[in-house]
């Protein structure tokens, strides 16, 4: 998922658009999929993470350097992935093997 907060799915069940994001977690919640970090924390929504590596962010030309902290996450349907955002950066996501929950 690439987008901010103006993308929005069409929910066949409820017949109503809503927010990408919620349609993310509500689709994560049905198949009970638990989103882990690195050391084997669950991760939700609005929670903050920090860096474990160096991570060079492709397109934007810039390093994240461990143990920086990205506040207020978003799950995607992927659990292998979270949507956040960083000074400048849109539309980043992580892995969740190089985050830890803070």
């Amino acid at each position: 998922m690439a987008g901010g907060d103006d993308d929005y799915v069409y929910d066949e069940a409820t017949g109503e658009w809503r927010p990408a994001a919620e349609m993310a977690v509500a689709a994560a919640a049905a198949l009970n999929l638990e989103v882990r970090d690195a050391t084997g924390n669950v991760l939700a929504d609005g929670d903050s993470v920090a860096l474990i590596k160096d991570l060079k962010v492709k397109g934007a030309n810039q390093t994240l350097k461990q143990g920086t902290v990205i506040r207020s996450i978003r799950l995607t349907d992927n659990p292998e992935e979270i949507d956040c955002r960083f000074e400048g950066i849109k539309g980043l996501v992580l892995r969740t093997e190089f985050v830890r929950k803070r």
